[in-house]
Parts: C-alpha cells; sequence; structure tokens
C-alpha cells in the first residue's frame, strides 16, 4: 500500500502551485460582498468577489430565489431520480421548452452539468455519425475534449480561432466524410470571441455541421440573452447549440439545444445523460425564472459591459497587460505561477478582494492569469478601487506592464 500512496505523493509534484480552495460564503441580497476564512480558518473575514462566473448577478435575483423556495416547498430538494426513472419534473419539461425557444431551435436537453452535456453529447453527435471527422478549437473545454474522445471520432485540432487554418483542414479532407466543426463562442481563459460568421461560411462550404459552446455568452449577451451567435446574427447557421445555466443564468446545470432529431438521439444515447440524477426541481425552477427575466430585461448585460469597458480602461492606464478586452472576462497576465499566487494573496489580504490565480493545467505553464470576472452587481467605485489595488500591487511585485509584456 505504501508504494500506491508514494505515487500519489509525488503525483502533483512539479505542476505548479497546488490548488487550495478559499472557503466563501456568498451574501444573498448583497453580493459582490462575502465572507471568507483565511489562514486557519477560525474567523470569518469580509471580501469582495471578482472571480465568480455568476456574471449578472443572477443566484440573488428576487424572482429567482422566489421560484427556487417555491419549488423545494412543493416538491422537496431532490429529484429523485435520473429523467428515465421518476427523475422528470413539470420544471424540467417547461425550461427545455424555454431554452428551445430562446436560441430558436426544435428542441433542447438539460444536464445536471455543462461538463456532462458536452461530454455526452458530443459522444453521441460525433461518435455515432459513421467516419465522422471533427475539427476542434485549439482551446476548446476540457468537456469538449473528454466529449470527443469518448466519442471515438477521428479529430484535427485547428489553431485557436485561425479561420485560415480550418479552412486548410477542410479543404485537406476528404470531400466525402461527414464533418463536424466544434467551437466556443467566448473562450473562459482567454476571454476572446470566436469568429463565428466566418466559421459558419466554412461550415456551408464544407458541408459540415457545427456545434457551438456558448457557456459564457448565454444571458450576457445577443437579443434575450441567447449569445454570441444570435448577436451577430449567426445563430440560424449553427446546427446545436450548448449552454450552462451556471454563469449568467446563475444556476447550475447544461443544456443542448438543436434539431428534435439530435436532441432526441442524445437523449436515448448520452451516457452522462441517462446514468445520472436529474437535476433537484428547485435548481430547474430558478434557471427557468431567470431564463425568462433576462429575455426581457437588458439592465443585467447594460450593468455588465460597462463595467468590464471600465476596468479595461482602467488596466490601460496603468499598462496592466490583459489577453482581450472583446468580452466581459478580464484575464490579466502574470506570466508566472509563483507571482500569480502572490498578487491573487495581496488582494485577498491586503484588500479583501478576491481574485483567483489561474495556473496548470487550466492555462499552460508560464502563462498564468488573474481572471478577474467584474459583474452586473459591481459599483463604478468598486471597479476601481479594485483597478487601484491592482496597480499598487503590480508596482510592489514588479510585474511587467503592457509594454514590457509585448
Amino acid at each position: 500500500m505504501d508504494r500506491y500512496l508514494d505515487f500519489f505523493s509525488h503525483l502533483t509534484d512539479g505542476v505548479g502551485s497546488a490548488r487550495d480552495f478559499l472557503e466563501i460564503g456568498r451574501v444573498a441580497g448583497r453580493f459582490p460582498s462575502a465572507t471568507a476564512r483565511v489562514d486557519d480558518g477560525s474567523e470569518l473575514t469580509p471580501i469582495s468577489v471578482w472571480c465568480s462566473n455568476d456574471y449578472l448577478g443572477m443566484g440573488q435575483h428576487p424572482a429567482v430565489l422566489a421560484a427556487a423556495t417555491r419549488a423545494i416547498a412543493e416538491h422537496g430538494s431532490g429529484s429523485g431520480g435520473s429523467r428515465n426513472i421518476g427523475g422528470t419534473n413539470h420544471y424540467h419539461v417547461l425550461l427545455e421548452a424555454e431554452l428551445a425557444e430562446l436560441h430558436d431551435k426544435e428542441d433542447a436537453l438539460l444536464f445536471s452539468t455543462g461538463y456532462s452535456a458536452n461530454d455526452g453529447s458530443l459522444s453521441v453527435i460525433a461518435g455515432r455519425i459513421p467516419d465522422c471527422l471533427v475539427f476542434s478549437d485549439a482551446l476548446n473545454h476540457a468537456s469538449i475534449i473528454d466529449g470527443l474522445r469518448h466519442s471515438r471520432a477521428e479529430k484535427v485540432i485547428f489553431r485557436h480561432n485561425d479561420v485560415a487554418h480550418l479552412a486548410e483542414l477542410l479543404a485537406a479532407a476528404d470531400p466525402r466524410r461527414p464533418k463536424l466543426i466544434v467551437a466556443e463562442s467566448v473562450y473562459s481563459m482567454n476571454g476572446d470571441v470566436a469568429p463565428l460568421a466566418d466559421i459558419a461560411d466554412l461550415a456551408d462550404e464544407h458541408s459540415a455541421m457545427t456545434y457551438l459552446d456558448e457557456v459564457h455568452a448565454v444571458g450576457v449577451y445577443g437579443p434575450q440573452g441567447a449569445g454570441i451567435a444570435a448577436r451577430m446574427g449567426v445563430a440560424d447557421r449553427f446546427t446545436v447549440v450548448m449552454g450552462t445555466l451556471a454563469k449568467g443564468f446563475g444556476a447550475t446545470g447544461g443544456y443542448l439545444a438543436g434539431p428534435a432529431a439530435v436532441v432526441r438521439a442524445v437523449r436515448m444515447f448520452a451516457r452522462s445523460f441517462i446514468f445520472t440524477t436529474a437535476m433537484p426541481p428547485a435548481v430547474a425552477a430558478a434557471a427557468l425564472a431567470a431564463v425568462r427575466h433576462l429575455r426581457v430585461s437588458e439592465v443585467e448585460r447594460d450593468r455588465l459591459a460597462r463595467n468590464a469597458a471600465r476596468l479595461h480602461a482602467l488596466l490601460d492606464e496603468r499598462g496592466i497587460p490583459y489577453l482581450s478586452n472583446e468580452s466581459h472576462i478580464v484575464s490579466v497576465r502574470v506570466d508566472d505561477d509563483e507571482l500569480c499566487k502572490r498578487a491573487s494573496d495581496l488582494l485577498l489580504r491586503r484588500h479583501g478582494l478576491y481574485v483567483q490565480a489561474i495556473n496548470a493545467p487550466s492555462v499552460r505553464p508560464g502563462e498564468e492569469i488573474l481572471r478577474i470576472a467584474p459583474n452586473a452587481v459591481h459599483t463604478e467605485q468598486e471597479v476601481d478601487d479594485l483597478a487601484r489595488a491592482l496597480g499598487d500591487i503590480w508596482l510592489e511585485l514588479g510585474l511587467r506592464t503592457g509594454r514590457d509584456a509585448a
């Protein structure tokens, strides 16, 4: 037994900082305010959260909380089973219909997590089409990578957001083979946006099916929060859309929306859907309330856009480098594991600002970032305070400015 324990003891040697988790308690009604257990965890420290994926603050919206509370009172805390065996509730059915309508697709299917949505959907879509050849962006999420692995379909990788490279790979492929192009609209670590119109053009030219992951865009962009493809006016040119309920909509879970035939096949064959417990009715009710609210309200999207633009401008003034200004995800470049962790610690302990340091394997070693997610519920003053704190720490640690980084 000791040799096995020794193996696991040394497994993480040389892979960067340990993944320590900060225990926080979000304060409903006052988020981004939260409490954290720092050091020995004996006392609660007030903090402001700057790395939450609850981008629009819907996780504390009164209508969302009321819907969840009502559903718990009606149906209890859990779903009671898988969707096939006793776990399907009317809230699941209503939410799937709402999501299909949001994306103007024939049908939609809920998964317990976004990860399982990608894994299960791609394992079926890529795996059940005979001789399918998949073209996948180099920075696609781990859940996409796993879904394609489980599909056992042949896969080629195109350079990130490089449509010229994608065009070369498509042109080199057998024109008779079925093809699937898989991309994200907003990339979670870089914060950049895919050239979706160009990808759609290539798909049309080569008769390829398309799979678009919009997890960081649904609720946040586009008419009624339908995502980046809808904002660009090309949503109808993507075969299926995958989204999450855990970010812009402030709940948890994932979904697939697309043609009824595709959704039906995924429902019948996706192991991550069939063999898992359905999301609790309260979660489905909360997500349904959030989707319905964001389909008619622009207030939250406008606030988030203003806060992200303000933070980008303030970082520019201070010469603090970041990866992209195309979205609300502000990935500040540190490019050093220890310094990134140090900057995160100083923000938390000195200023009460929680920004998680992102290291390998989420990013490549030497490309560490502070992934900042300004929220719709942050005030302008809070944005200013964060930028000022970052500027002070940047000077103290001698981190590279924009000119140095370039």
